[in-house]
């Protein structure tokens, strides 16, 4: 195997974080930020790339073309190595960002690649790359969000998944298909194609409330679902958060004893 062969337990139900177990030498890579602890014999360097032997192939070069993919998925041009270099088994643990599932993905099962949208990897074993997909049809690019650059990870290790609410696997049959919503397309296996469509009507378009295009995929393969995307969750957050400013505004809706006291320790006495 060239990934780092890890062990990993899962934590929590619905704000879930991966506790993985290194051996000595081995290493993790995970996006920055999203470390939760780390035992004393487990170091942290910043890194181009993924650490693969793709990225490190033709020295800095390699390196920074690496790093390039990242770039173009949205993502950052760096991501971090945690490695023990201790004598015994030693522990890292990564949090997702928001409530949700985490998927741990074994990349033999699937071929050796699975491809996903570009902010639902958290984590991976040293030596599964990370690179970009590309679909077949400009128009998937243009319009569908998550659709003309996708993340793929390739190797024969271990990564994880991060999805948003509940997650839902779908096993496609040949010449199987679903209309998904762009946002709740979480990743797929290699084989799945997939393409954007127009919703239909213009009024339906406008007036739906589910937006302009949605996602085809079909099978053969496996597809993986998330109910609460996380754009979505914001738009809710967004839309409920309060229009004045200041400290007073914050507390308005949290009852009117606690509404009072605060205004007079802000010393608002309107």
């Amino acid at each position: 195997m060239n990934a780092h062969e890890i062990e990993f337990k899962l934590i929590g139900d619905d704000m879930q974080f991966v506790e993985i177990e290194l051996d000595p030498g081995e290493s993790v890579i995970a996006e920055a930020g999203a470390l939760m602890y780390m035992e004393h014999d487990i170091e942290m360097e910043t890194i181009f790339g993924d650490g693969s032997q793709e990225s490190n192939s033709g020295g800095f070069m390699g390196k920074l073309f690496g790093a390039g993919k990242r770039v173009i998925t949205g993502e950052s041009l760096f991501m971090t190595l945690f490695t023990n270099q201790g004598s015994g088994k030693s522990h890292v643990s990564f949090a997702a960002p928001y409530p949700g599932k985490i998927i741990p993905m074994d990349l033999l099962e699937y071929k050796g690649k699975i491809i996903c949208q570009k902010d639902a990897f958290l984590c991976a074993a040293k030596g599964v790359s990370i690179g970009i997909e590309f679909t077949k049809k400009m128009g998937t690019g243009f319009f569908g969000g998550e659709g003309f650059i996708m993340q793929k990870l390739e190797g024969d290790g271990l990564a994880f998944l991060h999805v948003g609410g509940t997650v839902i696997e779908k096993d496609l049959q040949p010449g199987e298909s679903l209309r998904v919503d762009t946002g709740c397309l979480v990743g797929m296996t290699a084989n799945v194609s997939y393409d954007i469509q127009f919703v239909g009507g213009i009024k339906t378009a406008f007036f739906g409330g589910e937006g302009l295009f949605f996602a085809t995929v079909s099978g053969p393969g496996k597809v993986w679902l998330q109910s609460l995307p996380f754009s979505r969750l914001a738009d809710r957050v967004i839309a409920s958060a309060p229009k004045a400013s200041g400290p007073a505004a914050s507390r308005k809706g949290e009852g009117s004893l606690l509404g009072a006291l605060g205004n007079i320790l802000d010393g608002d006495n309107s």
